[in-house]
């Protein structure tokens, strides 16, 4: 069963070609929810972003989740010159492009952990023209729970 004091995640959405918005760091654990395509160019900075603000594990889901799962690897290898990666500053990627985000969304609660960093807050991300913050808030919730 879900834990029922566990905080619910924070919703974010952007348009493609959107900037993010501004967040304190942390080692934030992120759903990347990608339901419109943006260009190379703009996932490579929303990757950027999400090196910036101290993400640890991303779990990519939807269009081009594999993009998004390379994009994000580059970025964090890009910070170190794409030498060695300390431990604690490696981000965890994971893309699930045949499965249905009831299933991503239930990996991310119960089984994205990162081995060297307690992961702090979630964000769901999601990438579309329109927000559907109720029904993901809701679908991650319901994904929690278990038999």
């Amino acid at each position: 069963m879900a834990d029922p004091n566990a905080k619910l995640p924070t919703y974010v959405h952007l348009r493609p070609g959107q900037d993010p918005p501004t967040l304190a760091p942390q080692s934030y654990r992120i759903v990347i929810i990608v339901e419109a395509s943006g260009s190379d160019d703009w996932r490579g900075d929303i990757a950027e972003w999400i090196w910036q603000i101290g993400s640890r594990y991303v779990v990519a889901w939807g269009q081009s989740c594999e993009a998004w799962h390379d994009s994000i690897d580059f970025a964090n290898l890009a910070a170190f010159d794409f030498g060695d990666v300390p431990d604690e500053n490696h981000i965890m990627t994971t893309w699930h492009s045949d499965e249905p985000l009831s299933e991503a969304l239930w990996f991310a609660g119960v089984c994205a952990y990162h081995p060297d960093v307690q992961l702090g807050d979630t964000i769901l991300l999601h990438i579309a023209e329109e927000d559907r913050e109720g029904p993901i808030l809701e679908a991650y919730s319901l994904a929690q729970i278990s038999d």
